[in-house]
């Protein structure tokens, strides 16, 4: 939707001084009498010329006395960055002279080729080859005669498929582009320099200031629904274009941050957000903005967002999406940042599924190399959109992309969402690797039988799932990411050092003291992922799968995900033969739940 902005050149009466003219009443009556459509348009311009008769270094002088800036109506200049930064054209229409209106394009960034202006003429001297003295205008500018401003809207049509054009201008030639079948869709009277009260009388809507026009644009109000390190990371993405860096003003300045709330240090958790602005228990020393809210009320903290933002651990989000079925706006939409799925008798559901299915929205998500730490001290990262809707993937885009944070949009839901659940898996053999002091060659055997299992599951369960998507940022970058610097690689290899030392340690006890209170994903969706693979007899298709959920249930011990290829194919002692050979493996920790069965919220 493109706009067409009219403007009377208010330079040519200041231009008069500078031509060493003295004539200011005459120019004055002439202009209102065209603009009020008493007077032929022809004839109004041949009479400012001749009033003006000025010549190019006249013009010069004047532009350089008068820069742009000082010659526009306030409010203007940021309503043309605002609707440019949401990708809508925009025109200068004017019945004064190119080279009076050039600049001011210029300034404003309105291509030359969106500029409609009468284009004067000069007499050029023989001798130096210059142009010395006005003789005329230019009558090949639509402008230049009676209905020239609906045809040059006519002729904006002809180049662009435009659905709705949009007149905004304060006389009678901008009243009649509205006016003519192929004009305007709607005038918008400007009265904040001239009232003219027949086109007032006659405009779709009048304003006095163009703030009123930019307060009509619309906002969306973000909500982002978890507080762990990642939903910060993201926040203080988000914080930071919402307010900062949010030229098109299409985000309300302030986002709410639900919060599980719990103590530190003394203090409730969300007043430390609150006060200090940054979450010092899950992300110590990344500011999260001022502009961040912290809210322990879910329903609170959604009730106005026009923009979800899913960031909580993957066992939760059922429970957290039954609590907001029918609170939420039925046009709102949502971005998933979680990297988990969730097994039900019937077949594996994704987390974007399970927000679509329950709310009845639509749910992108945002996937990639995303280590919570790195982002938030700005290092340079990248993500992806997964999306079905292509509308809200740009908007999305736009509420996430930083110089360091660069977000490519992917047409693959499944695909991306997939990629961030089953390198979590990958990342604890990753780790099994270190904690046994194994150098890069093994870590990178794992690694490369990681990303042919993820590929492979991926297109089982979703046959669209696109091969690229596993060269995304989401799939390969994200996998390289996760094995070297991750949660799950971290634990992994201290649960494997407690077991090489004799002292073996339990995911559960890691995860308390390691993570401080985060959660552990890859444990999780590895067993979720194993209870598709045994319904499914696949477990010998995926060995470093079965290998790496064998070894963190006390199957087998760590040392094995060096045999990965062999393990699957080894018998695997019940609990009730264990009992009864009195051999139990002291080390298998008690069998850790899935999504499915977790319960509610912490």
């Amino acid at each position: 939707m493109p706009s067409a902005l009219s403007s009377r050149d208010p330079l040519l009466c200041d231009v008069l001084a500078p031509c060493g003219k003295h004539s200011h009443h005459n120019e004055t009556h002439y202009v209102p009498q065209a603009m009020d459509g008493s007077m032929n348009l022809e004839q109004a311009l041949e009479e400012r010329l001749r009033i003006i008769n000025c010549t190019p270094a006249d013009i010069k002088r004047f532009i350089k006395a008068h820069p742009p800036s000082s010659r526009l109506v306030p409010g203007i200049e940021h309503l043309i960055k605002s609707l440019q930064a949401r990708g809508i054209a925009v025109y200068l229409i004017s019945g004064g002279f190119r080279e009076l209106t050039l600049p001011i394009a210029k300034h404003l960034d309105v291509p030359r080729e969106n500029v409609f202006a009468n284009r004067m003429n000069w007499q050029w001297d023989d001798e130096t080859g210059e142009p010395t003295r006005l003789v005329g205008f230019d009558m090949n500018e639509p402008t230049a005669h009676n209905q020239g401003k609906p045809t040059a809207i006519a002729r904006i049509r002809q180049r662009n498929p435009y659905n709705t054009i949009i007149m905004i201008g304060d006389g009678i030639t901008d009243l009649e582009a509205v006016q003519v079948t192929g004009g305007a869709d709607l005038f918008i009277g400007f009265g904040g320099v001239v009232e003219r009260p027949p086109v007032a009388a006659e405009a779709d809507w009048y304003v006095y200031k163009y703030s009123q026009l930019i307060d009509t644009l619309r906002r969306y109000t973000v909500a982002m629904i978890g507080s762990g390190a990642w939903a910060c990371a993201a926040m203080h993405i988000v914080g930071q274009n919402c307010a900062a860096y949010d030229v098109a003003d299409e985000f309300v300045d302030d986002v709410r941050m639900w919060v599980y709330e719990e103590d530190y240090q003394g203090r409730k958790l969300t007043e430390v957000i609150n006060t200090e602005h940054e979450n010092p228990k899950y992300l110590p020393g990344i500011p999260l903005g001022t502009n961040t809210i912290a809210d322990s009320d879910l329903l609170s903290a959604v009730k106005d967002a026009d923009i979800l933002i899913f960031c909580a651990p993957h066992q939760f989000i059922r429970s957290i999406c039954k609590q907001l079925i029918g609170k939420i706006k039925p046009d709102a939409f949502a971005v998933s940042l979680i990297k988990g799925m969730r097994v039900r008798s019937d077949g594996p559901q994704l987390i974007s599924q399970m927000i679509t299915k329950y709310l009845n929205i639509d749910c992108s998500v945002l996937m990639g190399a995303n280590i919570a730490g790195d982002i938030g001290r700005e290092q340079l990262s990248e993500a992806v959109i997964g999306y079905t809707n292509l509308d809200h993937a740009k908007l999305l885009k736009k509420l996430f992309e930083t110089k360091y944070f660069v977000v490519n949009l992917l047409p693959d839901v499944a695909g991306a969402e997939m990629c961030g659940t089953l390198k979590n898996i990958v990342a604890l053999g990753a780790g099994m690797i270190d904690g046994l002091g194994l150098g890069p060659n093994s870590k990178a055997t794992v690694m490369r039988q990681g990303l042919t299992e993820m590929r492979k599951f991926s297109k089982e369960l979703y046959p669209t799932v696109r091969d690229e998507t596993f060269f995304e940022s989401c799939g390969v970058a994200d996998l390289i990411a996760t094995c070297y610097g991750g949660r799950n690689r971290f634990v992994a290899m201290e649960y494997t050092k407690a077991a090489q030392s004799g002292s073996p340690r339990t995911f559960e006890e890691l995860e308390v003291e390691l993570l401080k209170g985060q959660k552990l994903q890859g444990v999780l969706t590895s067993n979720e992922v194993q209870e598709i693979l045994k319904q499914r007899s696949w477990e010998q298709q995926y060995p470093l799968f079965t290998t790496v959920n064998r070894i963190i249930n006390g199957y087998f011990p760590p040392a094995d995900i060096v045999n990965f290829s062999e393990v699957p194919l080894r018998p695997i002692p019940t609990e009730e033969e264990e009992e009864i050979s009195g051999i139990v493996n002291p080390s298998r920790p008690r069998p850790l739940a899935t999504a499915e069965n977790t319960g509610g919220l912490r």
